[in-house]
């Protein structure tokens, strides 16, 4: 890999070992996070091009359960399928990201592919078939949050741009489910939802890389 705006000293992708030592760690603890993975230049040219964009962003406020699916009337109103949290957000979508970023080189560069396939065992990656998702921007201002939820992919890679200036605490709880063999986890998760069980927060700074299971 020869892109500009990854500390490769830091993190040599097409290095074997590197790879193998970040499958391990994300196996054994649900995320990934690749400390000062892009350079200060880059980060400082996307907080440039978009921090002034903020009145451009697309707004949504919703209520969901944790799996992103419609509630179900079959099942008690104390299911976890039926259990509502609340989503606020602000994003800038694909179409909005401009073609020389450094967000957009990343994350066309077939070396940078190959690192995520070897690191999540998997043989292949593709863009999103919605036009709009490939790459977000998200703006979180005062009183806006994500509720629980799982992804509906498999995994999700993100980087942070700003530090917050107070609270954007990142919370997730390790191996609530394992959708792969069909366990949806409800008891754990209704122990989420409850607040008895105990809920972790991953410090990261802005340049660095998560990578983390759905």
């Amino acid at each position: 890999m020869s892109c500009l705006h990854v500390r490769l000293d830091s993190h040599p992708l097409d290095d074997p070992h590197y790879r193998s030592r970040c499958s391990e760690v994300l196996a054994e603890t649900g995320v990934l996070v690749l400390e000062g993975f892009f350079t200060s230049e880059a980060v400082a040219q996307v907080v440039a091009a978009s921090a002034h964009r903020e009145d451009e962003a697309y707004y949504a406020a919703s209520t969901h359960n944790v799996y992103l699916t419609p509630p179900d009337p079959g099942l008690p109103g104390s299911h976890p399928f039926n259990r509502q949290v609340a989503s606020s957000k602000g994003l800038l979508a694909d179409d909005q990201i401009p073609a020389g970023s450094p967000l957009r080189e990343v994350y066309g560069d077939g070396s940078f592919r190959s690192f995520l396939c070897s690191v999540l065992s998997t043989e292949a990656i593709h863009p999103y078939d919605d036009d709009l998702s490939s790459i977000n921007l998200h703006f979180a201002a005062d009183g806006r949050e994500l509720g629980w939820h799982f992804d509906n992919s498999s995994f999700a890679v993100t980087m942070l741009l700003q530090a917050p200036v107070a609270g954007g605490h990142f919370e997730y709880v390790p191996a609530v489910r394992d959708a792969d063999a069909g366990d949806m986890g409800f008891d754990r998760v209704a122990d989420v939802l409850d607040g008895t069980v105990e809920v972790k927060r991953l410090a990261f700074s802005p340049g660095d890389l998560v990578v983390f299971r759905g």
